[in-house]
């Protein structure tokens, strides 16, 4: 490589580049690894191989790095793979960086017209014995789940048509069904959305295409025993403005965000949008069905948090600026003038939430998440400064109370998503463990660490130390070891 990385925000601190593949195996453990944990703990995030092509770019351009953490009668091995995307492949041909700014075709290197964007470096699910590697600008990747080599672009055997797939699936853990969604479903900017779904073995069962009420983000959806829920946030996408250099979403202070709710199976008649005040809604924790109530809990933030997006004048409110409402949304799904109702379950600013898979779609109690826990202390001098998405604390809340137990990974750590593995296939909803991933940010390292459920506030039961810096992941999941032959 002959051209440095700029110094740049995106490239600096703990998400410096790493670029590194390999595997270390029985990491170092403090205390001991529940003897009934069994299976891998699989994450993904940006990693940018080469610098940017136009000198800087934003967080979510990166090249997607897979990290596996298998974990087996009390040890951990891990491995570390790039998805071999035809974007990186290309450039490490080239030995450079080759397409320019996040989504926006029309500033690459012409000679990768012809070339997928897909970066795959947002979710990794597995299903039907397929590791996908997700991001929701494009179709994801196949991964082998035990070696995590790179197989192929996925289009489930020509059944999805659509040209991106969202990176949040559901699975619904009666059935095995998994649904999804493409938004810009027709190329970048575009107001079309497509639903899918597909049975425990791949075939697909269900199709419906529909207009969006404004071509905007969809970066998650939700189902129940009924519905499938896709939150729209006013990040509003504009082709000319894409094909004339800028950045594809801008953020629109005066749109409502809005839920589009479809029934399971339905058709494009039977769209009910519910409006909701201008806001920013995150991810989502789960969604259930009772007495013909629809409910869908996600944390909601009061503004823009996308600092990359802003408005049309360039502004951005500053994070510390922004308040974040763990919701619980109702909607009345009997009454077709009904609006949605918000109640706060929460004024903790959490966000990258797990609910225990197995109850994915149904009446549950538990979510687990991250949070920033302001009253918490940061120590600069030694950790650095904060730059980009910061959170120092896990936590358990009972979403029936809004009430929770957590921890606090210390002044000088931040902490990245983390998962749920029940102790066993049928332990009682939230008796299990939540893992994740922990940055020293003073040591230029991380640990994993494991923290019962229920006794969070305990402290780690077993913190495994990892000898190399972490880059910050975006989403990631645990998979049984059962579910993984």
């Amino acid at each position: 490589m002959t051209t440095p990385f700029p110094k740049s925000p995106t490239f600096l601190t703990i998400d410096e580049p790493f670029r590194f593949e390999g595997d270390l195996y029985d990491l170092e453990v403090e205390g001991t690894i529940p003897a009934e944990l069994d299976g891998t703990f699989y994450r993904v995030g940006p990693d940018q191989a080469f610098p940017p092509m136009l000198g800087d770019a934003n967080p979510f351009n990166g090249d997607g790095m897979v990290t596996a953490f298998n974990i087996k009668n009390g040890h951990c091995d891990m491995k570390m793979r790039y998805v071999l995307t035809q974007r990186l492949a290309a450039e490490r041909a080239a030995r450079k960086g080759l397409f320019g700014h996040y989504r926006n075709p029309y500033t690459d290197d012409p000679s990768v017209k012809h070339l997928s964007r897909a970066v795959a470096n947002t979710n990794v699910v597995l299903h039907n014995g397929v590791l996908l590697a997700m991001k929701e600008d494009a179709l994801p990747y196949s991964m082998d789940p035990h070696t995590l080599e790179t197989k192929e672009l996925y289009n489930w055997n020509g059944q999805v048509t659509a040209t991106t797939f969202t990176a949040h699936p559901k699975i619904d853990p009666a059935t095995g069904e998994m649904f999804g969604y493409a938004y810009a479903a027709k190329g970048e900017a575009s107001d079309d959305i497509a639903i899918y779904g597909f049975d425990k073995l791949g075939n697909k069962t269900w199709e419906v295409w529909f207009k969006s009420p404004y071509p905007g983000m969809i970066h998650e959806c939700a189902i129940s025993e009924h519905y499938i829920v896709l939150p729209l946030m006013p990040q509003v996408m504009d082709l000319e403005r894409i094909k004339a250099g800028g950045i594809l979403f801008q953020w629109e202070p005066t749109y409502d965000h809005m839920y589009l709710v479809m029934p399971r199976g339905g058709d494009a008649k039977d769209l009910r949008v519910f409006r909701a005040p201008n806001a920013m809604p995150g991810h989502v924790i789960n969604a259930f069905d009772d007495g013909g109530k629809l409910y869908l809990d996600l944390p909601v933030a009061s503004d823009n948090v996308f600092w990359f997006f802003p408005d049309k004048n360039g502004h951005a409110p500053a994070p510390p600026s922004l308040r974040t409402d763990v919701t619980r949304w109702c909607f009345d799904m009997n009454d077709k003038n009904s609006a949605g109702v918000p109640t706060v379950m929460s004024n903790l600013a959490a966000e990258f939430p797990h609910c225990d898979d197995r109850y994915v779609g149904h009446a549950y109690r538990y979510g687990f998440m991250q949070a920033l826990d302001f009253t918490k202390p940061y120590n600069a001098d030694r950790a650095g400064p904060i730059m980009g998405f910061f959170f120092n604390t896990f936590l358990t809340m009972d979403m029936s109370t809004g009430k929770y137990k957590s921890w606090f990974a210390g002044d000088t750590s931040s902490t990245q998503e983390p998962v749920f593995a029940p102790k066993s296939a049928n332990a009682p909803e939230g008796e299990g463990y939540v893992i994740g991933v922990v940055n020293r940010r003073d040591e230029h390292r991380s640990d994993l660490v494991i923290l019962d459920a229920q006794r969070m506030d305990e402290g780690p039961v077993a913190t495994i130390k990892i000898p190399v810096r972490l880059k910050y992941g975006i989403h990631g999941n645990w998979v049984p070891s059962v579910a993984n032959k």
